[in-house]
């Protein structure tokens, strides 16, 4: 008995980076309205479903959109502000001064359409943002058609939408409940870092993400100063400090953890907390190399993430995800660690549940939405093409591949992009929009 799908994605190379890696060539998606409702070899699909529309992905890659996993997409506006510092320079000296003065709701939205354009032109479909009036990242971000997962930032001090950290709570609070449910969005509280926050804000952020059943978006272990002052000021690092004030109550999403151990590592893994490794950022703010491969082998979630666009500075998931690998190789002394499918795997399935969205999102497989990119592997740069090893293909994309290799992105069952083209957002007039402001 044949079935109807809306749309058929014939002729691919379908990559599902599901549990078992299945990888069907050539392969076939069959889409209805926002879910996938088959995947494939293409004669098993053809042979099952009867389509409404059919598109030939001419021999691309298929596979589920990338998830960066920890960022602040309005700070594109910021990108270039100031470079070469150390974090605390950079953050406490040039980035929270100038975004009290200026970030307002029409800075993020134009902020983050400029980002949803560089995000869908890299082939990410879902992202985790944490800044401040955060309903306007929401609401550009679903005009964009992108999935995100959005945290509204509070801090001990007074910040761009809220005097206090009483009104960033209430802000964070009707934020939750105005978007709550929505299809696109997950939104989310985003107590800034235990150093920014009091133990009163901790607890409070994290009853209010207990109180919706929704993420709490946090900085930890970031830096080694972190930690040094961590055990001057409280006695403990930073982990055993954030556990004491109830935090891990809440489905913790950890960006950072540069400076944890063994014992930390454990602590987040019983409490199911997801963890954004942001290598490129690390690197440029001195801030350290993660223990990644530890990470892993002790079975956390840990996602791959661009952190912000000024500390970054771009949001290219594809050059995270090489850099991922290389930094896990280098620092290792072990050419097999963080293979490329793994490496992939982090920045697409893995990444999805350390966000604590993977029953809907980061793999091709039924039930699922349909969060899909197409990307062309016939260029110079990733030819020629090796058959004799199964994971040759996943060596291409993280090892050869680039962002511009991106043709296409599905958010949803929509396209955002189509042929290189955006859809949801006029490029131009954003960068004219950047520019003057």
């Amino acid at each position: 008995m044949t079935q109807t799908a809306d749309i058929l994605l014939m002729n691919a190379i379908v990559l599902t980076l599901d549990e078992k890696l299945a990888l069907y060539e050539p392969g076939a998606v069959a889409v209805n309205g926002d879910t996938i409702a088959a995947v494939g070899t293409e004669a098993d699909i053809k042979a099952t479903f009867t389509e409404l529309e059919i598109i030939d992905c001419r021999g691309k890659v298929l596979m589920p959109g990338l998830v960066n996993a920890h960022t602040h997409v309005p700070m594109t506006l910021l990108r270039g502000l100031a470079d070469d510092l150390r974090l605390d320079v950079w953050l406490l000296g040039y980035m929270m001064p100038v975004e009290r003065e200026f970030v307002s709701p029409e800075f993020v939205r134009l902020g983050t359409k400029l980002a949803c354009a560089e995000l869908i032109r890299s082939g990410v479909t879902t992202f985790n943002d944490m800044y401040y009036f955060e309903e306007d990242v929401a609401r550009a971000t679903a005009e964009a058609g992108l999935r995100a997962v959005c945290g509204q930032t509070v801090l001990k001090f007074p910040s761009p939408d809220a005097e206090s950290y009483e009104e960033s709570l209430t802000r964070a609070r009707e934020f939750i409940e105005g978007w709550k449910n929505h299809p696109l969005i997950v939104p989310a509280v985003a107590p800034h870092a235990p150093y920014t926050c009091t133990e009163e804000i901790l607890r409070s952020c994290a009853a209010l993400a207990v109180e919706f059943d929704v993420p709490l978006h946090i900085h930890l272990a970031e830096t080694a100063l972190e930690v040094e002052n961590s055990r001057k000021e409280h006695g403990i690092p930073v982990i055993p400090y954030i556990r004491e004030h109830k935090l891990f109550d809440a489905k913790v999403i950890a960006a950072h953890c540069v400076h944890i151990d063994n014992g930390e590592i454990r602590t987040l893994k019983r409490y199911n907390a997801g963890v954004a490794h942001n290598p490129s950022s690390n690197l440029k703010l001195s801030s350290g190399v993660a223990p990644v491969v530890k990470m892993l082998e002790m079975g956390l979630n840990v996602g791959i993430g661009t952190d912000g666009p000024s500390s970054n500075n771009d949001l290219d998931m594809f050059e995270e995800i090489r850099l991922a690998s290389f930094l896990a190789k280098g620092t290792s002394g072990d050419p097999t660690v963080v293979s490329a499918p793994l490496a992939l795997t982090m920045g697409t399935r893995l990444g999805a549940r350390a966000l604590h969205v993977g029953g809907w999102t980061g793999s091709i497989e039924v039930g699922k939405r349909a969060d899909l990119i197409l990307v062309d592997v016939s260029l110079l740069h990733n030819s020629p093409r090796f058959r004799h090893d199964v994971n040759g293909m996943y060596a291409q994309l993280v090892f050869a591949a680039k962002s511009t290799d991106v043709t296409d992105v599905m958010v949803n069952g929509n396209w955002v992009m189509q042929d290189h083209k955006l859809l949801t957002l006029t490029e131009v007039e954003l960068l004219a929009a950047a520019s003057e402001y």
